[in-house]
Order: structure tokens, then sequence, then C-alpha cells
């Protein structure tokens, strides 16, 4: 049996964010995994050979959004574009059609070693993969392409008026996870018996991986004590924390933006004050770097 095959779908408008030259280095290692850019940013002229960047400006896109979803989509903010990745699947049949998953994730990560973590085993298994074990993930999740799974936001309730509205309502992680996992709250023996009857809960994998510090919940060991100082090497993300344990991806955000950060990891983000975040050059990206409060920064090693 051959090795199931993921294309990530990523919609991007504005300006590549100052880090993009290294979250490409983090697909770079991941070669087995592709992505797939819609985008009126330049393309980058190295970028790694498993990503794809389609040229269209945002009312270009939306335009193309309206008549695949038969709406009127018309958002001031591409921010909106985060309501419809339960839709990528479908809004785009024609790329993935060639593949066994599709995705749909954020530009705020570096990512490890994906197909560590999702192996074939995996995959074959299940028809979603989200990375938080309480909700889908809206920075990564992996779907089954096939039409009962692309379809699957037509069960969020009044789906074309939800979209259709000009606010960012986070639909991604809040009324789509409804579909795939319900009765969180309920004890295990009986969310069990739930799952038996409905097959999207059944097929649905939640595995929380830890991805994103700075949250107001406890790390894998429970303790309230968040990794800050993270490293890329070779394709494999570590922490000053956890020693060698291998990690799916780093999600940045709660450095980046106070917009998420729980008041009692204090009232402003790290990055906010920071003039200039990347200090990695190119020729040393592949060298490995880290990832603190203080941005990005080569290796030692490279220096």
């Amino acid at each position: 049996m051959s090795t199931p095959s993921i294309v990530i779908i990523t919609p991007y408008f504005g300006k590549w964010p100052e880090w993009f030259d290294l979250f490409l280095v983090s697909c770079r290692y991941n070669p087995t995994v592709n992505w797939h850019f819609f985008t009126d940013c330049p393309i980058p002229s190295d970028a790694p050979q498993n990503t794809t960047f389609t040229t269209i400006n945002f009312d270009s896109y939306k335009d193309v959004v309206s008549r695949k979803l038969d709406i009127s989509f018309n958002p001031q903010s591409p921010y909106k574009l985060c309501d419809l990745k339960p839709a990528y699947g479908y809004i785009h049949s024609d790329i993935i059609k060639d593949y066994d998953f599709w995705g749909f994730g954020d530009i705020d990560v570096i990512y490890g070693n994906i197909r560590r973590e999702y192996t074939d085993k995996l995959l074959n298994k299940y028809d979603l993969l989200s990375t938080h074990w309480d909700r889908i993930s809206g920075h990564l999740c992996i779907l089954r392409n096939t039409p009962y799974i692309n379809e699957a936001f037509k069960k969020i309730p009044e789906w074309k008026k939800l979209f259709s509205q000009n606010d960012h309502l986070g639909l991604d992680e809040s009324k789509f996870s409804k579909v795939f996992l319900r009765h969180k709250k309920y004890p295990s023996w009986l969310r069990s018996i739930y799952r038996l009857k409905d097959r999207y809960q059944r097929r649905a994998f939640f595995k929380e991986q830890y991805s994103t510090p700075l949250t107001p919940k406890p790390w894998h060991n429970r303790n309230w004590e968040h990794p800050e100082s993270w490293k890329w090497l070779d394709g494999k993300l570590t922490n000053a924390l956890d020693g060698d344990r291998e990690f799916l991806y780093l999600h940045f955000m709660n450095w980046k933006s106070s917009t998420w950060l729980h008041k009692s990891r204090g009232e402003k983000a790290a990055w906010e004050d920071l003039r200039k975040l990347n200090f990695v050059r190119k020729e040393d990206a592949l060298k490995g770097f880290s990832i603190s409060r203080k941005g990005f920064h080569s290796l030692k090693s490279s220096s």
C-alpha cells in the first residue's frame, strides 16, 4: 500500500510575514507533503519543490469562492478566509483531485516532521486528524479527500449565511468542530457509544500536539511552565524544556500577537515591541535556527 498523499491549501493575501523563508525551510524538510498557495504576494524564487503558488488577487479569489459555494462572499479583510477553511477541499476540488488527503493550516508555524506523527497507519484509519484534543485545530487539520468529508462543512447550520457575513466568526474551530466532535464533556464511555452511531465522529482523530505555548492550559507534563526556547534542525523541532522530544509543529501565535494571549501570560505579546523578528540569513537557514521571545536566530553552530 502506497503512502497516502497530502496537500495543504493556503490562501494568503497581503504581504508575506518576516519569517516566511523559515516556514518554507520547514516545508522543504517534509518532502512527502505538498502545499498549494493562492496569493497576491511575490512568489519566492527559491521555494521548495513541494510548494506551488497560484497568483491571484483577493477580489478575484472572492469571486472564485462566491461561484463555487453559490454565495455572495465579499469581506473586506482576508482574515475572513479562516472561516472558509473547512470548505477549501470543496472550493479547490481541481487542486486536490490527485491527493488522498487535503488540509488547511496557518503560516505562523514552523513544522517538525509531519509524517513522524501522521503515519500511514493513522491516515489509513481516520478521515480527519486534528492537533487539538477538544476541537478542530485551525492552524493544522488533515482531511480525507472524499465527497463525504469534503462536503462536511455543509453540516454547519446556516453555513451559507455564516460564510457570507463580513465578520470573522472562527467557524473552522467552533461550529465545524461540532460536526466531528460532540458531547466532549460526557464521560469517555458514553462518548464512545455516541461515536459508534456517527461516522463523522467515529473516524475523527483528536490528539493534543502541544503546538502552541503560552495558552491558559498546562503543558503535556501538567506543568504550567511552557517552553519558550525552541530549535529547528534537520527537520526536527525540539525545545529547551522537553529534551529530545520532537513536536509536530510550533505555532507561535502568542509571541506574535496578544489577541489570544491569556492575561495570566502577560499583557503584551513578546514580539510586539521588536522591530525585527528574523535574524537568520537565508544561507544559514538550512543549518538550523532557534525561535524564542527574541525572534528567530541562527544556531551557534552556523555562526
